[in-house]
């Protein structure tokens, strides 16, 4: 399947998506993207396939296809097709999506999975909108790599909470938030 990607082999690439190996499906999703032809109906049958690791390589290969729509798949069962999808919003800056994302980042009440709120914090940095900043704001008091990631997720955003939040983190116990703080602050 991989082989046709790269030999310009459509017609097999697009037959794996039948296969009944979830492997050879998420190989043959990206063997049409590397030759350009994949479409809309390839991805939102991958984005419903029953297989996760299915799911997941369609809502990383939708970070370029904005024209399908993925942010129902933030409440996929599954947390690696979650935090694909945050990655793929935040890659595609999708505004619409703030709001979604932001209800997975609350310690209490958001998603249950770390990584999950981390790849919708830095989502939410990477759409800059300002709706999302109260999000970012709140994961600052989640765990050291969510905390991280909120940090520079800060970077995106500007105001007087902004300024607050980051001289906050100049006193958090991970070293790694106090040096982002400290860089987007010019603090020596």
């Amino acid at each position: 399947m991989a082989v046709a990607g790269h030999t310009g082999d459509a017609a097999t690439a697009g037959a794996g998506l039948v296969d009944p190996a979830p492997t050879v499906r998420s190989t043959a999703l990206g063997a049409l993207e590397r030759l350009g032809v994949l479409g809309r109906d390839e991805l939102d049958s991958g984005l419903a396939d029953p297989d996760p690791s299915v799911r997941r390589r369609s809502a990383e290969l939708a970070a370029t296809h904005p024209e399908v729509p993925v942010v129902e798949l933030l409440a996929d069962p599954d947390p690696s097709v979650v935090e694909m999808t945050a990655w793929s919003l935040g890659e595609r800056g999708e505004s619409a999506a703030v709001a979604a994302l932001a209800r997975l980042v609350p310690v209490d009440g958001g998603h249950p999975d770390p990584l999950c709120r981390e790849a919708a914090v830095a989502a939410l940095g990477a759409i800059g909108d300002p709706a999302g900043l109260p999000a970012v704001l709140a994961a600052l008091d989640d765990k050291p790599a969510v905390r991280r990631r909120a940090a520079v997720a800060l970077a995106a955003f500007d105001g007087p909470e902004v300024e607050a939040a980051l001289r906050r983190c100049l006193d958090d116990r991970d070293w790694q938030v106090r040096q982002v703080a400290e860089d987007l602050l010019a603090v020596d």
